[in-house]
């Protein structure tokens, strides 16, 4: 088997192969949100949005990274081996925040409850708080994955409640 070393750390082909499967398959989870995704509708275009709205391209991007980012870490969690107590807490905190954050989009943009979408991402912050911390009593590089998640999200929450707080 090939072996290869990242940062002083001896990894697999097969290790790296059920990363990059991990990374996909979170951002296909991720991607569940999306038809409720309707930032060029008139409704959405109509609200009166905070001067550091950012562009719309860069959520694409920003949480195609950060799902790969949550992919890769919830692998490195897994490869513990799910026998372990502490990887099936962590994993299925793991799976509940993911449910929460498809939940979001469909409160925000189908239902159009800003002050729903608010409550939820409050939610979803801690369970990431929540994820991050059992993460860390398995590996604490997969934790330290999910901090951009939690520093996006804790901008989304604000973004969420000025848009509501404008409207």
């Amino acid at each position: 088997m090939t072996e290869f070393s990242v940062a002083g750390v001896r990894i697999t082909r097969r290790e790296v192969l059920g990363a990059l499967a991990a990374a996909v398959l979170i951002n296909l989870v991720g991607a569940l949100g999306v038809p409720f995704t309707t930032p060029d509708s008139a409704w959405f275009q109509a609200l009166d949005k905070p001067w550091f709205y950012p562009p719309g391209a860069a959520f694409g991007v920003v949480w195609t990274v950060l799902f790969s980012l949550m992919g890769i870490a919830a692998f490195l969690v897994y490869r513990h081996g799910v026998e372990n107590r502490a990887v099936r807490i962590a994993l299925g905190l793991f799976a509940l925040q993911m449910v929460v954050n498809v939940a979001w989009s469909p409160a925000f943009f189908a239902a159009q409850e800003l002050l729903l979408a608010f409550g939820i991402i409050v939610v979803l912050w801690a369970l990431i708080v929540a994820t991050i911390a059992a993460f860390s009593w398995v590996d604490r590089r997969a934790a330290l994955l999910l901090v951009p998640y939690l520093a996006w999200v804790s901008f989304a929450a604000v973004l969420n409640y000025s848009i509501w707080a404008l409207n």
